[in-house]
């Protein structure tokens, strides 16, 4: 290893409601764990998988939903930060996660270190029409995208609109709340998006974007760390290969390709917003007017982010520990070729894209190295403890969500 962490700052990792089986949180306890970083995290119960990390230091039990008030979920930091006993830093894994560290940094600085961004910015980057907004504002190419206030408002759309398209919750937050999609939905015809719609309610809170056709696009990852002057102290470019469900889910496999225009637009982007800290990016490569469009921001820890670690042995955790513990971040070149696997996905996913005929010209025919998000020869526990939630309610899962990418679609 080319560096030493500094093993005094342990670190915690902040997630809020039910997804036990989070195979980032654990690549973030590994991460972080073999350098001899003490490691805390909260967990849904003492039987998930990052529970049974043996690089855990000790995980805090506390079900959320996501949608608890504001202000008991920052007690509950400030009591696990009181138990930790020193200030630890914060790795959010999700959204609602992220945006609550920031709007409340002042009841969290001192007690834990975390990177000062300005404290709206991460709501709104995470906000489907924030997002776009932002993009518009900067010049950087997204898809087409309409914010319907009402029924009525859907109807004009879809007497106007080019099918399919792709139906997304417009805020971040909702979907734990009243999710108006399952997640990104592909929407095939006019009469689908009517029979959705009808359950919307009367303000919808949706976001009905351009559908772009896989066989004109690829679909590309950016994970990176930025400092407080939004410079980028560790960047890395790669393309999604399968994900689920198909074409619109969760990575399952991807590998680290160099892109260096996509590489300098992101810099730029986030050097005009003024960002700081980690962020997981998902663009869409349109062959058809040769731009990079930015489909979503998240201003957080991304769950495929171990993919990504340069030859001097940083990935996006690492390098903002060391940055916020005042160490030097080592540079160093990306392992381009290495490649990416979530083992309860990726099966499922490779048979769809196996019938679709889908390829990723840009994806190496052969790996340079592979890492499972699960399985580590140094840390199994976490993978059995995986394979035992996995089998019933996982199966379940991955069915609910297939099923939920096809609604719409039916009368393609």
């Amino acid at each position: 290893m080319p560096f030493e962490a500094d093993r005094d700052v342990p670190a915690l990792i902040v997630k809020f409601g039910d997804y036990p089986l989070h195979h980032g949180g654990v690549g973030a306890i590994r991460s972080l764990g073999r350098l001899g970083v003490p490691i805390y995290a909260i967990t849904e119960d003492r039987y998930t998988p990052a529970a049974a990390s043996r690089y855990l230091t000790r995980a805090f039990v506390w079900p959320t939903t996501g949608t608890e008030d504001p202000g008991r979920l920052i007690e509950g930091l400030i009591r696990i930060g009181r138990r930790i006993g020193r200030p630890a830093v914060l790795v959010p894994t999700d959204e609602e996660a992220a945006v609550l560290i920031a709007e409340h940094q002042s009841d969290l600085f001192g007690r834990f270190l975390f990177p000062r961004v300005q404290s709206g910015l991460p709501r709104r980057l995470a906000s489907k029409q924030g997002l776009h907004e932002l993009c518009v504002e900067h010049g950087i190419a997204s898809p087409e995208a309409a914010f319907p206030q009402s029924y009525d408002d859907i109807v004009d759309f879809a007497e106007k609109a080019r099918f399919p398209v792709v139906a997304k919750n417009r805020e971040a937050f909702v979907r734990r709340r009243r999710p108006a999609v399952g997640g990104t939905t592909r929407i095939a015809t006019r009469e689908g998006l009517l029979a959705l719609a009808r359950d919307w309610g009367e303000r919808p809170g949706v976001i009905l974007q351009e559908y772009l056709p896989r066989e004109e696009a690829e679909d590309w990852i950016v994970h990176a760390y930025f400092d407080r002057d939004s410079t980028p102290l560790a960047l890395f470019t790669g393309v999604k290969v399968r994900s689920w469900p198909p074409h619109a889910g969760m990575t399952a496999s991807a590998y680290v390709v160099d892109n260096p225009e996509l590489a300098d637009l992101t810099a730029r982007f986030i050097k005009q917003i003024g960002y700081t800290g980690i962020i997981d990016l998902d663009l869409r490569f349109d062959r058809r007017d040769g731009q990079y469009k930015l489909l979503d921001f998240n201003p957080r820890m991304g769950a495929q982010f171990r993919l990504f670690e340069s030859e001097s042995a940083v990935d996006v955790v690492r390098a903002m520990h060391l940055d916020l513990t005042g160490r030097a971040v080592p540079e160093g070149e990306q392992r381009a070729g290495h490649h990416y696997v979530v083992e309860n996905i990726d099966l499922p996913a490779l048979l769809a894209y196996r019938r679709s005929g889908y390829t990723t010209p840009h994806a190496p025919k052969r790996p340079s190295g592979t890492e499972l998000a699960w399985f580590a020869g140094d840390d199994p526990l976490p993978f059995l403890t995986m394979l035992g939630r996995f089998v019933r309610p996982g199966a379940r899962h991955l069915h609910q969500m297939w099923r939920a990418s096809r609604r719409g679609s039916a009368t393609s």
